[in-house]
């Protein structure tokens, strides 16, 4: 697949992210103060300061958030008859389940119990799972994302005959490229789609660019929908929300641009 991209991705993201963009401010302030620059110092810290506290007190996060959530329905209706369930990873967390030998996920376990329910909901689906190594560190871990949720799901007592495991993929795209080649879904298949409610209008698009129509089912929402208007303190949890957010704005630009995705902001296959 395509590495340039994969490296370029992530290597411009470290950059870009907000935590990443106020630590540069502070670093510039000081370099600012060791050359007897007090004014410019004073200006670049008051800028690192005064954003700091805009994002610790409102839910800025959620703000570039919540489009993107609330894009496709939530709990919506299903189809009486389903092909297969498609997993996409991020839930999982290949490093530390290898040092405690047992399977651990994140934030988005969500995921993997919503897969779970409707693995019993649809006793006849297959249940694809497809993650790799997103993490330029982790590229080459003993346990690739697909490896956890063999365990995982196993453990939850799913049919190992009913699971596909892809193994190789390392960003959304090769996500659905991998996929598609491994299952080589048939016309008039029904594919549900499991993943995060702000990754959803991206992973929708590419599958709708790889010809491959899917029913989306998102889970893992990261805002409080009818409640976006507060002040709230927290600096960590809205710079991570606000990190979440542009970095999806910023992939589905990216993924448009480079035409692996059918639009700018997907809402579903033509």
């Amino acid at each position: 697949m395509d590495t340039a991209f994969f490296w370029l991705s992530k290597l411009v993201w470290l950059v870009l992210t907000p935590d990443s963009l106020l630590l540069i401010l502070v670093l510039l302030a000081w370099a600012l103060l060791l050359r007897g620059a007090l004014k410019w110092a004073k200006r670049v810290l008051g800028l690192a300061a005064v954003s700091m506290l805009v994002i610790a007190l409102l839910p800025l996060g959620e703000w570039v958030l919540y489009p993107l959530e609330a894009r496709f329905e939530a709990n919506p209706a299903l189809p009486q008859k389903v092909d297969g369930i498609i997993v996409l990873g991020g839930a999982e967390d290949g490093t530390r389940s290898a040092a405690w030998a047992q399977p651990e996920t994140n934030g988005a376990g969500d995921r993997f119990l919503a897969s779970l329910a409707l693995a019993r909901q649809y006793p006849g689906a297959r249940i694809l799972f497809t993650s790799g190594s997103a993490s330029l560190r982790g590229q080459g871990q003993k346990l690739s994302g697909a490896d956890v949720a063999r365990t995982l799901y196993a453990q939850q007592g799913l049919d190992p005959s009913r699971l596909i495991l892809e193994s190789a993929s390392r960003n959304t795209a090769e996500n659905v490229a991998l996929s598609k080649r491994l299952i080589r879904p048939a016309r008039g298949e029904v594919w549900l789609l499991v993943t995060s409610a702000f990754h959803m209008p991206r992973a929708v698009g590419i599958f709708c660019k790889a010809g491959w129509p899917v029913v989306p089912y998102p889970v893992d929402h990261l805002t409080v929908r009818g409640d976006l208007v507060r002040f709230d303190y927290g600096l960590q949890g809205s710079l991570d929300a606000l990190g979440v957010g542009l970095k999806e704005w910023l992939g589905l630009a990216a993924y448009y641009v480079t035409g692996r995705t059918s639009a700018l902001f997907p809402s579903g296959c033509p």
